[in-house]
Parts: C-alpha cells; structure tokens; sequence
C-alpha cells in the first residue's frame, strides 16, 4: 500500500521528471509527446527504437536524453564492419599477469545510443539481444552486469534500404516502443532557425538530473497500482493481435508486460499513483505496432501495423477502472508540479486513443469491464483461416 512518504517522494521525483523534459524540449521543438515517450520508456526500465527519415533529429533526440542527465553515454555507428566484440568487449591476454583481462565495450554505459542500427549485420545486431533484456554480458564464461539505469537509444531510416539488414524481430520485440519524430512544423522550423541557426543546440545542454535521481524515479514508477481490469484491458489487446485476420505474427507476452510497464511510467509521469485504461489506450500504438507483421493481402491493401493496432482499441472494450480507495482520477498528487502541465496533461487529459470508449462508460455488448467483447475469439483461440507463424 502506498503511503503518504511514498507520495510526497513521487511528487518530488516528478519534478525531477519535469526538469529532463523542459531540457530535452529545448533541443526537440515542437514535439513535446515524443519527448515525453522517450522518457516513459526510460523509466519504464525499457528501450527506444526511434524510425524516420533522415534529418528529422533522431540522433539529436537521444543525445539531448542521454545529456540531460548526468550518467555514462556512448554512441555506437553501426556499419557493416563492425564486430560483436566492438558491442560487448573482448578478453585480451595480458602478458605480465599471465592471465586474459576483460576490456568492456560500448554496451557498458548508462544510455546507449546506436546510430542507424540497421546497418550492421546480423551477427553484429545479435549482440544487443542479451543485453537489451537481462541486462548483463556474459563473456568466457563469465557474466558482467551492466549499470543503473540502462537504456538503449537506437535509431534507423526506413526509407533508404540499400546496404541494410532488417532487424529480426526478437531483437525489435527488445524494444519497448517505436516513435517517429516527423517532420516540424513551419513555426517550429522557423523558432528553430532563429534560436539554434548556426550552433549546436546541444553545446549549451547541461545535466538537469543524476542518474541515482533517475533510479529513485523507476523505484516509485514500480509502486504504481494497475487494477485487476486495467491488467485484463491489456491482456485482450494483446491477445487480439494474435487472431486479427490481417496479421501473421502478433505480439508476444513480452509486450503485455512491457505495455503495462509503460503505463505505469505515464500514470506517474501524470503525478498519479494508479494507471488507467487512457495510459494503456495512448500507449498501445507505439509498444504494440512495430512488433506486428501484417499478411502479404494487407499489405496489398496498404494495411500498416499501426492501422491494425487502432483497429483492435476500436473493438476491444474498455474497463471503468477504479482507483485504489475509490479516488476520482486527478484526486492524488493533484497539486504536484506535473498537474495540468505538459506531462500532467498526457493520455487522461486527452480523453481515450482510438474511440473505445463509449459515452458514460458503457461496454459493448453489455459485458462487464475486462470481458471479452460478444463474439470475440477467447485469449489463446485462433480465428478460422487465419495464419500463424
């Protein structure tokens, strides 16, 4: 049960929280829900794959993350050459003590940035797997932990495709969301040019927070409360990607957790100490998505996996969860730096993503909250005719 400390260190940490966004925002205009993914996802303890065409800031976006807080950084520019051991390290004999010294690689920082990750090989890019997910490098037998916080940054062009090896999907299935910065708009191109034309605007950025500062914050985003309903929400959008007609893969377990884990780094990123539906609504496009492969016919049909994705919230009902000790959502913490601001303001204040909610709450079909919507395939069956991998 959370306590009045537990609150009140919430409220701090969010301010915390506040500080790295106003940071990273000086750098990034004009795209203030991207930011505020990039750092859901580094205190949901997860990774970011940022995918757009060139020039938009997807390098410039992870280096204002990574120096805005005062942690390890290193930058690593995948190219076809580039070897496991650059990744991981290498053990080197040493001469004098008669025995092999462990050299780390690039892996061994706090915020991992890799440029244009597409880029290296296979065999390269596997490198990533264990660490992305036990965070740890095992080498000769012996298994290196990696630093607290771990986040890795990656970015890739989906346009240019010569010379490049697409990710597998267990590695993409590491990630825990894909975001695409686009391109500004004219008066945020044209704020740019006036304060950033001709100088770096990361020469002036300056650590806002410290990493011990970032680990107290992924502490309290673990305490957040998520409902029965709220779990079960999650659960059938999921399990929905499995049986959809225009997929042939869908998402693994992996993603469930990693949605909910996103969702409680919003709800407490919006200064609550319980997640909603909305978390899990405004969420599921970017966790969900680029782990999908649609059928060879939906592609025909120029059916992207974000399209599916909004499709599934449309059908799939939404629970009327409620907060823990029966609060209205706003009640906690309402009075923190995070209310009505631009974090505060995130997938509550904006209502349900995708239309699943209807007026006054109601649930399709007249189920009750969590309950599988009439006709529905039930978690685990497969609809007739549909394939899978």
């Amino acid at each position: 049960m959370t306590t009045y400390d537990d609150r009140a260190s919430l409220t701090d940490l969010t301010t915390t929280a506040e500080r790295v966004r106003r940071s990273v925002e000086g750098v990034i205009e004009g795209k203030p829900e991207v930011v505020r993914l990039s750092l859901t996802v580094l205190l949901a303890e997860g990774h970011l794959l940022i995918e757009d065409v060139p020039g938009v800031g997807k390098t410039m976006l992870a280096k204002a993350l990574a120096r805005s807080i005062d942690c390890s950084v290193r930058r690593i520019q995948f190219t076809p050459d580039l070897l496991p051991s650059d990744i991981t390290g290498v053990s080197i004999y040493d001469q004098q003590r008669r025995e092999f010294e462990f050299k780390p690689g690039a892996i061994f920082a706090q915020i991992v940035i890799g440029d244009e990750i597409n880029r290296a090989s296979p065999k390269t890019q596997s490198a990533l797997l264990e660490s992305m997910e036990e965070r740890q490098v095992t080498m000769d037998g012996q298994t290196y932990e990696l630093p607290s916080p771990f986040m890795v940054v990656a970015t890739q062009n989906p346009v240019e495709m010569e010379g490049t090896y697409p990710l597998p999907e267990a590695q993409r299935d590491r990630f825990m969301a894909r975001v695409s910065i686009g391109y500004p708009s004219a008066e945020a191109e044209l704020q740019m040019l006036d304060v950033h034309g001709g100088v770096s605007p990361l020469d002036d950025l300056q650590p806002v927070a410290h990493a011990h500062d970032i680990v107290k914050l992924i502490d309290a985003v673990r305490t957040v409360h998520v409902s029965e309903a709220v779990r079960r929400y999650a659960v059938e959008l999921v399990a929905a990607t499995r049986t959809h007609p225009d997929l042939r893969l869908g998402a693994s377990p992996r993603a469930t957790l990693h949605l909910l884990r996103a969702a409680k780094a919003s709800a407490a990123l919006s200064g609550r100490e319980y997640a909603l539906p909305d978390d899990v609504q405004a969420l599921a496009v970017a966790v969900l998505a680029h782990r999908l492969l649609p059928t060879a016919q939906a592609q025909l049909n120029r059916r992207t996996s974000e399209q599916v994705v909004r499709d599934i919230l449309q059908r799939t009902p939404v629970p009327t969860a409620t907060p823990p000790g029966g609060r209205m959502p706003g009640s906690p913490l309402s009075g923190g730096p995070m209310a009505g601001g631009p974090l505060g303001g995130g997938p509550v204040a904006g209502g349900p993503v995708g239309g699943g909610q209807l007026p006054g709450g109601q649930v399709p079909g007249g189920h009750l909250p969590g309950g599988p919507a009439s006709g529905a395939p039930l978690y685990g069956q497969q609809q007739p005719g549909v394939r899978r991998l």
